[in-house]
């Protein structure tokens, strides 16, 4: 059966707005992040890993490339300091903008201890201390650093701003304050961290502190999350249809596919993209990973299209890895 398809309302999909140097590509875009200039920075799993582009698209620079064991999620605080997190490699680093090493959490290499054996969710026997397949960072508005630590772990880990760790929250499990791949992490305008719990299809919502206050659960799958200024959630599903471990079935036949839900501070939702009934389509998904906003209200949404499924002929291998949305 065909997932429910949601048209696109309120933008319009911008085809091929960025486009690598000539004779480089980027196998799949795992993560995006917007800097203060309006600047996008493409997180790729490719010879140059980290791309920039003004927004009509121009091609700026790159670096990273030697760099990382795997790419998975990037973020850019307000000083423009640029996070990438690296989950093959279990740390997550902090460059100027211009690429150069700031400084490193985690030891390169070297996963912590929770029992886990692979990228597998489900072979992690106990929570650890950072990291194991770290996967995303956010920012409070005082400069804590939280990190989701996903795929081989099942906390979220608070660091000071001199990179001192503060707490750690979390064990597997379904249960309120328990993950199953703490994937996606944001910080809203009150300081309450919100975290996309992938595999219990919820967002769970914490005090700064790590209590649990509440959990939405009207998503597929969720990988990250982004605010706007006022406050409005963007989520990036993944869906039913790509990515899916072994051994694991969708809910149902006609489950949905890769999409964009977007809510308003109180929950209620008041825009939605997407589906995966066409997912090579423009404005359509295969298996959304990251989003992103500038200050226009653009929306940027990264697929690791490769990873998810193309490399087992689940989509061609050219279906779009990167998207923008304008508003209309």
């Amino acid at each position: 059966m065909v997932p429910q398809t949601y048209p696109l309302t309120g933008y319009r999909a911008v085809p091929d707005f960025a486009v690598p140097p000539h004779g480089w590509k980027w196998t799949e875009v795992s993560a995006i992040a917007v800097d203060s200039n309006d600047r996008l920075f493409v997180f790729s799993r490719s010879e140059h890993p980290v791309m920039i582009f003004d927004r009509d698209g121009t091609f700026v620079a790159s670096w990273g490339e030697g760099v990382f064991a795997r790419p998975h999620g990037i973020m850019i605080g307000p000083d423009d300091t640029v996070y990438c997190t690296d989950d093959l490699d279990h740390t997550v680093r902090r460059f100027t903008p211009d690429g150069s090493l700031l400084s490193t959490l985690g030891t390169s290499g070297k996963p912590s201890d929770t029992g886990a054996t692979s990228v597998d969710y489900r072979s992690i026997l106990r929570a650890g201390p950072p990291f194991h397949f770290p996967t995303n960072t956010a920012l409070s508005l005082s400069g804590e650093l939280y990190v989701a630590d996903g795929y081989g772990n099942a906390c979220v880990h608070k660091f000071a701003p001199d990179g001192t760790l503060i707490s750690s929250w979390g064990e597997p499990g379904s249960g309120p304050g328990q993950f199953h791949v703490p994937h996606g992490i944001a910080v809203d305008s009150q300081g309450i961290v919100w975290v996309a719990d992938r595999e219990n299809s919820r967002l769970q919502r914490f005090t700064p502190d790590g209590q649990f206050i509440d959990q939405m659960t009207e998503i597929a799958r969720p990988c990250q999350i982004a605010f706007d200024r006022d406050d409005n959630l963007y989520v990036a599903e993944l869906g039913y249809r790509s990515g899916m471990w072994s051994g694991v079935e969708r809910p149902s036949p006609d489950a949905t596919g890769g999409r964009i839900s977007v809510f308003d501070r109180h929950g209620a939702r008041i825009n939605r993209w997407g589906g995966g009934a066409n997912p090579t389509a423009p404005g359509d998904f295969f298996a959304p990973h990251d989003i992103a906003l500038n200050s226009h209200g653009d929306v940027y949404v990264a697929e690791v299209v490769w990873s998810a499924g193309a490399n087992r002929g689940h989509v061609s291998s050219d279906c779009h890895t990167l998207q923008k949305f304008e508003r209309c």
